[in-house]
């Protein structure tokens, strides 16, 4: 593997109808990247206890490049398009490897 990229994106969700909503999107979503992504390493979205409306996404990529060919694929593109109908805030987090175990 190269460097690789990464990001932690932390979505705060609009309501308990929203993140219900905003959580099927998600698995509708990753059937597009588990069958298209090769250069998707990672795409993990986490319940934060305690924090119903929160939602924490952990993705990691081949490199750039993979990130970047994430963003153009239909099914990513419908889900940054829906996400906003549930979702009040949004943060992300680039990230660079400085070590680990792959």
């Amino acid at each position: 593997m190269t460097s690789g990229f990464g990001l932690v994106v932390r979505f705060t969700l609009r309501d308990a109808a929203s993140a219900a909503a905003f959580d099927e999107l998600v698995s509708r979503t990753l059937e597009g990247i588990r069958k298209y992504e090769e250069g998707t390493v990672a795409y993990l979205s986490h319940r934060v206890p305690d924090e119903p409306h929160t939602r924490v996404f952990y993705e990691l990529y081949q490199d750039r490049a993979a990130f970047e060919a994430h963003e153009q694929q239909p099914h990513t593109r419908h889900f940054l398009a829906e996400r906003e109908k549930f979702v009040t805030e949004t943060e992300v987090t680039f990230l660079e490897r400085v070590d680990g175990k792959v």
